[in-house]
């Protein structure tokens, strides 16, 4: 079956990314890799001997980034509803973090260290009509900062992508109530019509 015109638009746009000739270049599984990356520099995200739980992990550019800047030294621990292939220094558990036995799982392998950082570049599957999208991209964030409350140590720190459209005001505010310092960053390699930024949030009130 021939491509509609559109489809073929976004895989010649994606082709020609400067990302994702990158990615492969360098060996990431995805251009997001870029993004954190980015944040890394600017906000200074990751220590040797951290603590992070990385949310919607899959396939792994994020959970590629941190494990590279921990080398070895601190604990890494992902989740996905997807697979995700496996990453040396990564700990992947696959499942919805909502359920349960889930986020039982999920805190066995904290197994009572102190959480440093939760990231989540988490996103539902975008239909094209901002009415769904934007209440499912805001519905995972919320998620992601329920996620943070229940494991960050004090001052811990949260970063994760959020959707600017309805709700992304009051979300940004009720961040603002559990973390000191509250940032709104839009990496490079971020797509410029894409209505997606970063939150980077520190200094966690436990």
């Amino acid at each position: 079956m021939a491509r509609s015109k559109s489809s073929a638009g976004w895989l010649k746009e994606h082709v020609d990314d400067e990302y994702v000739q990158r990615a492969q270049q360098d060996g990431y599984r995805t251009r997001a890799s870029y993004k954190l990356l980015e944040l890394d520099e600017k906000d200074k995200l990751f220590r040797p001997g951290m603590t992070v739980i990385d949310l919607g992990s899959a396939p792994g550019g994020w959970s590629q980034v941190v494990a590279q800047r921990l080398n070895g030294q601190g604990v890494v621990i992902a989740s996905d509803i997807l697979p995700m292939d496996n990453i040396a220094d990564v700990q992947f558990i696959q499942g919805d973090f909502t359920e349960q036995s889930v986020f039982d799982e999920l805190m066995a392998a904290v197994d009572g260290r102190p959480v440093d950082l939760v990231i989540s570049d988490m996103a539902p599957n975008m239909s094209g009509v901002a009415s769904i999208d934007q209440p499912g991209a805001m519905y995972l964030v919320e998620l992601a900062l329920d996620m943070a409350r229940q494991t960050l140590k004090p001052r811990g720190e949260f970063v994760a992508k959020v959707f600017q459209g309805e709700g992304f005001d009051d979300y940004l505010a009720d961040v603002k109530q559990s973390f000191t310092k509250v940032l709104i960053r839009k990496p490079k390699a971020s797509r410029a019509r894409s209505r997606e930024v970063y939150i980077v949030a520190k200094g966690f009130r436990a």
